[in-house]
């Protein structure tokens, strides 16, 4: 019969940049969030499956390389950069700590139950721009999902950390279906030696071989069959009758050598663009300014501004004032945002120091704005 693997490559639909906008806000409009925080390690459970999948993958197509295999090209820039591959997944563990991982929001409604909301979104930009990430598109995206849902500032930190993982998950799937072809490649291969030691002895004993090949009844996966009838041909009339037996089990599916020659090359091509895309997005995280895009898509930062001497302040100051937002935000029921702009609003009530906002952040005025928020205090807070 024929058979395709079963674990499928993240290959969406490809999408343009306004296209992805749209899709941002579809999803910003179907995400539901749970209340409860996340208890589990799903994330580092998946972080180490990845890692141990890749190392097999690399051991298995390296070992193909030492014995003079030929490999296909995705599998020569999967090995030629795995070495970055186990840094990332290093660097991924590292920023990834548990508690930080069960802060994150997570979805009432992802297929996966309780799956971090920033991860499915990295997922999903991954997916449909087939492990192509630039600046311009990521921007846009986030841009979008926040015209319809904020997302918080732990969230927008997380998002490099997130997309590292969403890039190593699809190099997972990318390194199974190396894998798998390879195997299914060499299983081919193997019916093909001993088709030529029986052509060797005997002619007739190749039906003997062909029988045992029919028993076996191997699955025809298209680089099975791309390698067996390559190898077949190459062998011109000595294996003509296995040959004819391949085009007539192909036939009876629907399929022809053909055509499978021609989806093992699209699939090979494939695969190569999403190495390509996967390798070339993770050199981007390493390049890129994360403090200068929390700051362009953080709604805290944006309604921050609104006192005019915020934006002149450095940057660990004005992270010091959204880290006094997140705190105050997490024991009230109010947002993120709506705790900057209860912030704003105190300051436009007050005159001299009492109208810069960091009055009601970092100083005198911090009790003030928390009763606003009406932020619950700890017991340890309270005894002070």
């Amino acid at each position: 019969m024929l058979h395709e693997t079963t674990d499928p490559l993240m290959r969406a639909e490809l999408f343009s940049v306004s296209q992805l906008q749209r899709h941002a806000r579809t999803l910003a409009g179907w995400h539901e969030l749970t209340s409860a925080r996340g208890h589990d390690d799903w994330l580092l459970v998946r972080l180490a499956e990845n890692e141990v999948v890749l190392r097999d993958a690399y051991a298995l197509v390296s070992d193909a390389v030492h014995r003079g295999r030929q490999i296909t090209p995705a599998a020569e820039w999967f090995i030629d950069n795995y070495h970055l591959i186990e840094e990332q997944i290093r660097t991924a563990r590292r920023h990834l700590p548990r508690a930080y991982n069960r802060e994150l929001p997570r979805l009432a409604n992802a297929p996966t139950a309780g799956t971090p909301r920033v991860y499915h979104l990295a997922l999903e930009l991954i997916s449909h721009a087939h492990g192509r990430v630039d600046g311009e598109a990521l921007r846009a995206f986030i841009a979008s999902y926040q015209d319809i849902q904020a997302l918080r500032l732990g969230e927008l930190w997380a998002i490099p950390i997130m997309l590292r993982l969403a890039l190593l998950e699809n190099l997972r799937r990318v390194a199974t279906a190396i894998t798998e072809g390879r195997r299914e490649r060499e299983a081919a291969a193997g019916w093909i030696t001993k088709m030529m030691a029986a052509a060797e002895r005997n002619p007739t004993d190749v039906v003997t071989v062909l029988a045992e090949l029919v028993a076996a009844n191997p699955q025809l996966t298209t680089p099975f069959v791309a390698e067996l009838a390559s190898r077949l041909q190459a062998q011109g009339t000595a294996l003509s009758f296995p040959m004819t037996w391949l085009e007539q089990r192909l036939a009876e599916a629907g399929q022809s050598v053909e055509h499978m020659f021609e989806l093992a090359t699209q699939s090979q091509a494939a695969d190569q663009v999403a190495i390509g895309n996967s390798i070339g997005s993770l050199r981007l995280l390493g390049a890129t300014d994360w403090r200068d895009f929390v700051e362009a898509m953080s709604v805290v930062e944006r309604t921050l501004r609104g006192d005019a001497s915020y934006g002149t302040m450095d940057f660990a100051t004005r992270d010091r004032y959204r880290h006094v937002i997140e705190g105050i935000a997490r024991r009230s029921a109010l947002t993120e945002e709506d705790v900057a702009h209860a912030a704003i609003r105190l300051t436009r009530e007050h005159s001299g120091r009492m109208a810069h906002v960091g009055y009601f952040l970092i100083d005198n005025g911090r009790r003030t704005l928390e009763s606003t928020a009406g932020m619950r205090r700890a017991t340890a807070m309270l005894l002070r």
